[in-house]
């Protein structure tokens, strides 16, 4: 890492990325992100993160604790005190960390489909940040290939998402298709059994038996899957208590991969 760089004027030009971080998040910002806190900036600066950092901002409070983290990196490192950063950003920067990655294209996505046993997440219509971030960290612990998302489905790298995510968005694949049919027709190609989760569904998942190549489909809480949809994918349902019948997006998508997960899970965990 070269010398940190001090700036104490909001409208430095070397601070442009981070300027007015909540309006572009939602508009896009020319192939590049934000990641919040150190948590995730941590997760950006490992190896398995898949995206290149353009460079980092912290306050004078974060730096020494962060230090042994910045020290092999190449992008410049900026140091401004929570008052210039909250100027910067538009909002208060509690967590006093965010830096710039670049995501280049997203890879297509049948090559996402491993040979040999796979788990694949399909998200259709997920326009809440952090049911996409919560999808992607289930995803991650449950030792999904890849997620595929939808046209209507928000962007995983949205600041919210990542930080929901506990930066698992930067590590686990994804790809984007036009909608659900493109999902279907995914898994006729790579001899997917496509799974939807209803609480109508004709099989209780603790029934479910092994499959070997899954991708399991996620639909918008409320709606939920096109019936369209689920009538071409095994249906399935999570066995609840009465008088409930329905789970937040994510956590149910945990309670299937879970399930469909198999053998890929070790030890540990919490």
């Amino acid at each position: 890492m070269s010398a940190p760089t001090p700036i104490d004027d909001p409208a430095d030009p070397r601070l442009a990325d981070y300027v007015a971080v909540r309006e572009r998040d939602l508009v896009g910002r020319q192939g590049r992100f934000v990641a919040e806190g150190e948590v995730v900036l941590r997760v950006l600066l490992s190896p398995r993160a898949r995206f290149p950092v353009e460079s980092v901002l912290v306050s004078p409070e974060r730096l020494p604790g962060l230090a042994p983290l910045l020290e092999p990196l190449a992008a410049p490192v900026y140091v401004a005190s929570q008052a210039v950063m909250q100027a910067v950003a538009g909002f208060p920067i509690h967590r006093g960390v965010l830096a710039i990655g670049r995501r280049g294209d997203d890879p297509d996505s049948d090559a996402l489909v491993p040979d040999g046993p796979a788990l694949l997440v399909g998200l259709v219509g997920l326009a809440n940040h952090d049911n996409v971030g919560g999808v992607f960290r289930c995803a991650a612990a449950f030792g999904a290939d890849a997620v595929l998302l939808d046209a209507a489905t928000c962007d995983p790298l949205y600041r919210k998402a990542i930080r929901v995510s506990a930066g698992t968005a930067l590590t686990l694949p994804f790809g984007r298709v036009a909608c659900a049919d493109d999902l279907l027709a995914l898994c006729a190609r790579h001899a997917l059994e496509p799974v939807a989760l209803s609480p109508g569904g004709a099989q209780d998942l603790a029934a479910l038996p092994p499959l070997p190549r899954a991708l399991l489909l996620l639909g918008t809480e409320g709606a939920g899957l096109p019936e369209a949809v689920m009538a071409r994918a095994r249906r399935v349902r999570i066995a609840m208590a009465p008088g409930v019948d329905s789970l937040n997006v994510a956590v149910a998508g945990a309670v299937a991969l879970h399930r469909l997960a198999g053998g890929r899970l070790g030890g540990g965990g919490g």
